[in-house]
C-alpha cells in the first residue's frame, strides 16, 4: 500500500546561533533541523487535542454530578447580581 501526502515547504528565519544549536540537536537525535521543526509542530497540533479531550471528560463528569434541574430554581437577575464578586 501507498500513502501519499503533501507536504509545504516554510522559510523560517532565526539567529545563526539558534541554527547552529538547533542542527547539533537534529544530529544528537539522528534527525534534521525540518524534522524537529516538524515534530514541534505536530506537537503543537497533539496538545490541542489533548486539552479538548481533558475539557470534554471535565463536562462529562460535572454533567452526571448534576441530579436534576428545574427551571424553577434558577436565581433571578437580582439574586444573580448579588451574589456577583465584586
Amino acid at each position: 500500500m501507498i500513502l501519499c501526502s503533501t507536504v509545504k515547504n516554510i522559510t523560517v528565519s532565526i539567529a545563526d546561533d539558534v541554527y547552529r544549536a538547533a542542527r547539533v540537536q537534529a544530529a544528537e537525535q539522528d534527525t534534521s533541523v525540518s524534522g524537529l521543526v516538524a515534530e514541534y509542530l505536530r506537537s503543537l497540533t497533539h496538545a490541542g487535542d489533548a486539552e479538548f479531550e481533558r475539557l470534554e471528560a471535565q463536562q462529562q463528569r460535572i454533567q452526571k454530578e448534576i441530579e436534576s434541574f428545574r427551571a424553577a430554581e434558577r436565581l433571578g437577575r437580582e439574586d444573580v447580581h448579588a451574589r456577583a464578586i465584586r
